[in-house]
């Protein structure tokens, strides 16, 4: 089968799956339809907007779907009516059997981890916020359960002492689109043979998750370790950011964090004192020694450097950051 003749409907939303359609578009693969969420409003003014594969779609002018619902048998109908020999799938949303069992060759999805590890929804935030040292990108056929299909292809990527969650995802949605050319062009020559993730793992025991990301998983504990905060700042920037409250005794101002540096050194501080100069750094206290912050944001001010911040406001001896929730 030639790849012009092979037809393709493909489903994604976010900017993570722009790249991987534009890369199937322009090496001439024939797409016959782009399945993306239904427009919402967004932003202070309720504007609609479209998805990032939205604009891109519309753009090339390639034929576009927005159910609401993925059972609504007009849906249903209208993309049998594609008669596509395959779907791929990149950061949408879960399927019914009815839409993923339609396709004679299979659909398969591109999940930003290098499964089985980091099922689920924030794989890249919580490769970062564990502290791992490599991710990567694999492309599998789906099935009942979500993120456990048979494995098709897989690539490694390291993950740098300098990257957060936003380095990541950029190296990894740039490495997903050669992966998924490749898992085509397989697919075309006949060559796949799935691995089943079952033989990847003895126990579920042995399996990091990645579920979804809520306003108390970002919430920093400064009684952990300086590395483990650092961590999980890295694993949430630039988005949604960790954060913490800065109590200066008059009020308590929710931060958030962007960038930090582990400071090995002893101390009999309180986890969340603070250490400054009020003009270049600024440490808080972990249980084993501070984290310097480089990056940060107070309500109605913009993201500033720690030197920039410091210029306009002042830290005083008894501010501390506490652990009691915040406003944000």
């Amino acid at each position: 089968m030639d790849k012009k003749d092979l037809k393709i409907v493909y489903m994604g939303t976010p900017d993570f799956a722009v790249e991987p359609l534009k890369a199937l578009h322009e090496n001439g693969f024939n797409i016959v339809g782009v399945i993306t969420m239904p427009d919402k409003p967004a932003g202070r003014g309720h504007k609609i907007q479209f998805s990032p594969v939205k604009n891109y779609a519309l753009e090339q002018g390639l034929r576009l779907l927005q159910p609401e619902k993925l059972k609504d048998e007009q849906f249903v109908d209208e993309l049998r009516s594609l008669e596509a020999d395959l779907q791929i799938v990149v950061a949408f949303r879960m399927l019914p059997e009815v839409v993923w069992g339609m396709p004679k060759l299979g659909t398969f999805n591109l999940h930003a981890s290098l499964l089985p590890q980091y099922r689920g929804a924030a794989p890249i935030n919580w490769a970062v916020i564990n502290g791992e040292k490599e991710t990567g990108v694999t492309t599998f056929f789906l099935t009942h359960e979500i993120d456990t299909g048979k494995i098709i292809q897989q690539e490694r990527v390291p993950i740098l002492d300098s990257d957060n969650a936003g380095t990541i995802h950029d190296k990894l949605m740039y490495k997903g689109c050669d992966l998924i050319l490749e898992t085509v062009n397989a697919i075309i020559a006949g060559t796949v043979k799935p691995k089943p993730q079952e033989e990847l793992f003895q126990s579920e025991s042995e399996l990091k998750p990645a579920p979804k990301i809520f306003k108390e998983t970002c919430k920093i504990d400064f009684n952990r370790t300086s590395q483990e905060v650092h961590n999980l700042v890295r694993g949430l920037s630039p988005y949604p950011a960790a954060w913490c409250t800065l109590n200066t005794g008059k009020e308590e101002l929710s931060t958030k964090i962007y960038e930090t540096e582990c400071i090995e050194a002893a101390h009999q501080l309180k986890p969340g004192s603070i250490k400054t100069d009020n003009k270049k750094y600024l440490d808080i206290a972990t249980a084993d020694g501070f984290l310097r912050v480089k990056e940060l944001q107070i309500p109605g001010k913009k993201r500033l450097t720690i030197e920039e911040f410091l210029r306009g406001f002042r830290i005083e001896d008894d501010f501390c950051f506490t652990d009691e929730s915040a406003k944000i």
